[in-house]
C-alpha cells in the first residue's frame, strides 16, 4: 500500500506504541493517586509535558486535550469568554480547519462579532483587510500556520506583530495541527493548538500551549487537572505517545522536510509532466516561509475529472490519498477553502490531495504518478463518451 494521506493522519511510529502499551501494562495508575503507581503515572505525564516544552516557545505551559480539535475549541471559546468585557470583535479567516470555524460560529450566536478574512488565488489570508479589521474592540485574532488542504503556510509572525501594532490586548491563536513537527512553530502567539495524530503519535492525543499569565476559563469541570485548563483523569498513555512523537519529530525535522520536499517536487513535475490540463492548487514551489506550500501537501486539480472517483480509482491500486480535510468529508458540498480561493465548481470536483510523511519513498511517488495518469486518462477517456 502506498499511503499519501499523511495530512488526515500518520501512521503510529512503534516506538510511540512501546511507550504507550508500557504504560497501560505497568504504569496504569491514576496520576492524582499518592501511592506509588500514582507518582509513576505522574512522573510519564512530566515527561511527557518536558517533551512538549522543548519544541514550543519558553514563557508557556502545555495543557494536554483529546487533540487538535478540542485545543482549538479551549483557545477559541475560552479566549473569547475571558475578553469579553474588553470587546466583542473577533477575527479568523475564510479558510479555516472547521474545529476553527464551528467555534466562530458558535461564538457569533453568541452576539460576538465574527470577521471572516478573504485570501487570494493560491490561498495567500489578505494581510490588509485583516489589519484594518482590528481595532479597539477587537479580543481575539485565531489563523492557522499551514492550510489544512493546499499547504499554503501563512505569514504567522507578521501577522502576530500587526495585530499588536492596532490593539497590545488582542489574544493571539495560531492552528498549529499541520506545521507542528514540519516547520518552526510561532513565537509570538499568545496559544498554539497541536495534535498527535498528525506527527505519528496516538490519535486522541493534542495539546493547546497557553503563554504565562493566560487564564481561560475551562471548556471541562471537575477535579482541577491540567492547573485547572482541562479537568478529568489524564489520558497517561496518549500523552506519553504525545511528547514522544514530539520529541522525535523535533530530532528529525530537519532530513524530514528536506525529504519530503524532494518527494513533493517529484510528484508535481511528474504530474504536471505526463497529465494535461493539470493545475495545483495553492504555491506551487516547496518551503517554510510564507507564500510557500508546506512541503508535506500538494494539492492539484485534474479538468474533466471528479476527484472522488479517481480516489476510489487510485484506492484500487493500493494507493491512498483524499479530496480534501477528511474532518469535513463526510459532508456534503465543495471544499470552502478551495472556493474561498475563487476556484470554480468544476476545477474544485476535479480536486485531490497528496500528503507525504518522512516514510514514504521515492519509487512510491514515481508509481502514483504512473497510476494517477492512467486514472485521468481512463476518466476523461469514458466522459468523452456520455
Amino acid at each position: 500500500m502506498i499511503y499519501l494521506d499523511n495530512s488526515a493522519t500518520t501512521k503510529q511510529a512503534p516506538e510511540v506504541t512501546r511507550r504507550m502499551t508500557e504504560i497501560m501494562e505497568s504504569d496504569f495508575g491514576n496520576p492524582s493517586s499518592l501511592h506509588r503507581m500514582g507518582l509513576s503515572a505522574e512522573k510519564a505525564v512530566r515527561t511527557a509535558r518536558r517533551q512538549m516544552d522543548e519544541v514550543f516557545p519558553s514563557g508557556g505551559m502545555t495543557v494536554f486535550t483529546s487533540g487538535g480539535t478540542e485545543a482549538d475549541n479551549m483557545a477559541i471559546l475560552g479566549g473569547a469568554r475571558m475578553k469579553r468585557r474588553s470587546g466583542r470583535r473577533i477575527i479568523t479567516t475564510a479558510v479555516e480547519h472547521p474545529a476553527v470555524l464551528e467555534s466562530f460560529t458558535f461564538l457569533e450566536k453568541e452576539c460576538f462579532e465574527v470577521i471572516r478574512i478573504g485570501v487570494d488565488e493560491k490561498g495567500n489570508p489578505d494581510l490588509d483587510a485583516l489589519e484594518a479589521s482590528v481595532d479597539g474592540e477587537t479580543i481575539l485574532v485565531s489563523v492557522m500556520q499551514v492550510n489544512n488542504e493546499t499547504g499554503t503556510i501563512f505569514p504567522v509572525e507578521e501577522i502576530g506583530e500587526s495585530i499588536r501594532k492596532k490593539n497590545p490586548g488582542v489574544l493571539y491563536h495560531c492552528d498549529a495541527v499541520q506545521s507542528f513537527g514540519k516547520i518552526p512553530l510561532p513565537g509570538n502567539a499568545d496559544m498554539i493548538s497541536v495534535s498527535g495524530h498528525k506527527i505519528h503519535g496516538p490519535k486522541g492525543s493534542g495539546g493547546l500551549w497557553i503563554r504565562k499569565g493566560i487564564h481561560l476559563p475551562p471548556l471541562i469541570l471537575g477535579g482541577g487537572q491540567e492547573k485547572a485548563f482541562r479537568s478529568g483523569t489524564e489520558n497517561v498513555p496518549a500523552i506519553a505517545g504525545l511528547g514522544l512523537a514530539a520529541e522525535m519529530a523535533a530530532k528529525t525535522q530537519g532530513d524530514a522536510l528536506d525529504h519530503m520536499s524532494r518527494l513533493r517536487r517529484i510528484l508535481r513535475e511528474g504530474l504536471l509532466e505526463r497529465i494535461p490540463d493539470t493545475t495545483i492548487n495553492g504555491p506551487e514551489e516547496e518551503g517554510t516561509e510564507p507564500g510557500c506550500c508546506c512541503p508535506a501537501i500538494l494539492n492539484v486539480s485534474f479538468a474533466g475529472t471528479r476527484g472522488e472517483v479517481i480516489l476510489h480509482t487510485l484506492e484500487q491500486e493500493g494507493i491512498c490519498v483524499s479530496t480534501g480535510s477528511a474532518c469535513s468529508s463526510n459532508k456534503k458540498g465543495q471544499s470552502h477553502v478551495l472556493g474561498a480561493m475563487g476556484l470554480a465548481p468544476k476545477a474544485i470536483e476535479g480536486a485531490i490531495r497528496f500528503s507525504f510523511c518522512r516514510d514514504n519513498t521515492e519509487e512510491e511517488i514515481r508509481e502514483t504518478i504512473e497510476k494517477t495518469a492512467q486514472a485521468v486518462e481512463r476518466f476523461r477517456r469514458l466522459g468523452s463518451f456520455r
